[in-house]
């Protein structure tokens, strides 16, 4: 008796601690599109790309869908239906959505910066769409209350006027618990970037060893929740301008030399600003063989049109700023978004995240759309955030530049070239 007893404890116990243990519960999927098995009929010529991976990231930045919905924005699908545009995106190819994620958007009024107003709350409720059709989430973490990139890396109002160890120890802890309440979410976090476009500096630091401090932090963040919900997440560093000669090697050598825990070395480019695509290959071939490393091209982009579509001005022109031999169409932009994939597919990368492919127009060029933008943050940056950001947002704040660069028209409906993710394997005919 006595032994059946302990038995029955010890059951209790094991089922206990296993009970105990945390679990990544994902929400329920109502769509996993498949790709075509063979080339498709098209308005637009498409190429496959030799030996391309199945799992090769195929990925897109859709950061202001929220906002831009909030505006009045209303996304079709190819039937010309009104449509959930993460499902469209799903049919599309695109097998991975990236979120930009601020710590605090808002000013003391509660007021918006704008450009897409990226707190926790707006990457959950993104992040939950995204998984809900099949596709695993990068969180891009800019541990800033803004924007973040080589022009600017502000610190957080909330860690201003803390030393090096309280920032990271608060970096750790933002982190730890953003990340726990994605997953708890049913959010599908497979890839989190610890920093934005960091090449001069993070979250107010701009010597190494403290940018080094911070990125320790949140590795160790990821790490620990990782373990903890049984869900293996892909630790991702971010820089930029590739183009300049053997500045990513410095940065790798920075990363080792601090042994900075990662998993993927991650870097944008943009054809128009960042070079050859030859050079492209060759420094994401360096970066694997000399350092050890995965890498991903976390940002591109190009423009299908000159046209401005809500008369804040484009970014991109699309006339003499063009890389030649692809004019401003959605011939153009389908054609580099296919050779941009096939030169990182041959030089060992991952993939392709396109960057902010859904931020389309809010209203008309010719309307007074600042109200709107200023609402709901819809355009890149709102008035509310000169205070914060005064060099930048301060003095340019306004609409999006980028909606000639988007994946959709000006009224919401999905380009051909969209679909050039789901035929990047068998092309078309």
């Amino acid at each position: 008796m006595k032994k059946s007893v302990c038995f029955i404890l010890g059951i209790f116990f094991i089922c206990s601690i296993i009970g105990c243990c945390k679990t990544f519960k994902p929400v329920e999927k109502t769509t996993n599109p498949t790709l075509p098995k063979e080339a498709e009929k098209s308005n637009i010529k498409i190429e496959a790309i030799p030996n391309l991976q199945d799992d090769f990231i195929r990925g897109m930045d859709v950061s202001s869908v929220l906002v831009e919905e909030k505006s009045g924005v209303t996304y079709y699908n190819f039937n010309g239906e009104v449509q959930d545009v993460f499902m469209t995106l799903a049919e599309a190819g695109v097998n991975y959505i990236r979120l930009r994620f601020w710590n605090d958007p808002y000013d003391e009024n509660g007021m918006g910066y704008g450009g897409g107003n990226n707190d926790l709350d707006t990457t959950i409720e993104l992040g939950k769409r995204a998984t809900k059709y099949g596709m695993k989430v990068c969180v891009d973490f800019h541990y800033s209350d803004f924007w973040a990139d080589p022009k600017r890396q502000h610190s957080p109002k909330a860690w201003e006027g803390m030393n090096i160890e309280e920032k990271s120890k608060a970096l750790y802890q933002f982190t730890k618990e953003s990340l726990e309440s994605l997953l708890k979410a049913g959010v599908d976090v497979s890839m989190v970037q610890i920093g934005n476009e960091i090449n001069n500096g993070m979250s107010g630091e701009t010597l190494f060893k403290n940018v080094a401090s911070l990125l320790s932090s949140g590795s160790k963040a990821v790490r620990e929740v990782s373990k903890k919900y049984h869900k293996e997440i892909k630790i991702a560093i971010h820089y930029t301008n590739i183009e300049r000669k053997g500045s990513m090697s410095k940065y790798a050598s920075q990363l080792e030399k601090f042994n900075i825990d990662y998993d993927i070395f991650a870097i944008s480019y943009y054809p128009f600003w960042h070079g050859t695509m030859e050079n492209m290959i060759s420094v994401v071939k360096s970066l694997k063989e000399d350092f050890g490393k995965d890498v991903v091209i976390a940002e591109t982009s190009y423009c299908y049109t000159s046209k401005d579509g809500d008369g804040a001005g484009n970014s991109i022109k699309g006339t003499t700023d063009l890389v030649k031999g692809y004019p401003a169409s959605i011939q153009g932009q389908a054609t580099i978004i296919r050779d941009v994939c096939a030169a990182a597919n041959e030089a060992g990368a991952l993939g392709v995240f396109y960057w902010e492919g859904t931020w389309i127009p809010v209203g008309k060029a010719t309307a007074n759309n600042a109200p709107i933008w200023e609402k709901h943050g819809s355009g890149w940056a709102s008035s509310y955030a000169s205070d914060y950001d005064p060099e930048d947002a301060g003095l340019y704040y306004g609409g999006c530049s980028w909606d000639n660069q988007a994946l959709f028209d000006f009224e919401g409906y999905p380009l051909e070239s969209l679909n050039t993710f789901k035929w990047l394997k068998y092309g078309t005919k």
